[in-house]
């Protein structure tokens, strides 16, 4: 955890400044907080009663993410942080292993960034995924670690995200990227193993959400075919949701190559 990370991050229970001194991070409210021997720091405040997904789901994340299978979908983020910034970090909301921040990064080359995530397991990967990445097990759902205005560019990729926060860590002049499933996204799968359904009211949903925080400056979906063997279908599902009532036995009934579509719609937001 470094010190660039730090200057963007707040205790979790008196919102002071952090520092570290050896493996420990502290504020000078006498709240202190070990940073893991994998390089995160957990900054949680209290209990939570979510689902936190596993060492396995983040392992299957990994080898799909890893083989490039939604390529197009980090380009196109990386595409979209290209706009010109303000001071600040940028900051993965619910960023998993940090695949899609490090991305980013590789095209910003003068910024840090900090992973958001709620599974410890995921912040372990993505505390070595980049150089210039901080990890730190937080709730997306509750009041952020993050100092006002501290992120010139939020990124939320398949993640909770809660508007008032996220208006409040964004810097005025900053962006919000916010990568959401249209109702298509992996539909052939969905309808064959009986999978989670994307809402088809959830762009309605997300404007309602951050409409009061936001304005949209646009978007633009990204679309395009994969052929998967059962290997590679095992870690697609293995890695979301649907992982907690998935039945890998199930992928007997479908093709060796099973053609799906990978759907998604890519907004931009300046807060107001």
């Amino acid at each position: 955890m470094r010190s660039e990370h730090l200057e963007h991050l707040r205790c979790p229970h008196c919102r002071a400044p952090l520092a570290a001194a050896g493996n420990t991070v502290s504020c000078a409210g006498g709240h202190s907080f070990d940073i893991a021997r994998q390089g995160y720091v957990s900054l949680l405040a209290g209990n939570h009663s979510y689902r936190v997904d596993t060492a396995g789901m983040v392992a299957a994340r990994e080898a799909f993410l890893g083989a490039g299978h939604y390529g197009p979908v980090a380009d196109a983020l990386a595409e979209a942080a290209g706009a010109p910034l303000p001071e600040g970090c940028v900051l993965d909301i619910g960023g998993g292993t940090g695949h899609y921040l490090r991305a980013v990064l590789d095209v910003l080359p003068d910024r840090h960034g900090i992973v958001l995530d709620l599974s410890k397991f995921a912040a372990r990967r993505a505390a070595k995924a980049h150089p210039r990445i901080g990890a730190v097990v937080a709730d997306a759902w509750s009041e952020l670690p993050v100092g006002d205005g501290a992120a010139a560019l939020v990124l939320n990729v398949f993640a909770p995200r809660n508007g008032q926060e996220l208006r409040r860590v964004t810097h005025p002049d900053g962006e919000l990227l916010v990568v959401t499933p249209t109702p298509a996204h992996l539909g052939s799968l969905v309808r064959e193993l009986g999978l989670l359904t994307v809402d088809g009211r959830k762009q309605e949903r997300l404007r309602d959400s951050l409409d009061p925080h936001f304005t949209l400056l646009g978007g633009e979906t990204v679309e395009y075919p994969l052929t998967l063997d059962h290997d590679e279908l095992a870690q697609l599902v293995g890695m979301g949701p649907s992982a907690w009532s998935f039945d890998p036995a199930s992928l007997g009934a479908l093709p060796e190559n099973f053609e799906i579509t990978v759907s998604v719609s890519l907004t931009r937001y300046r807060p107001k």
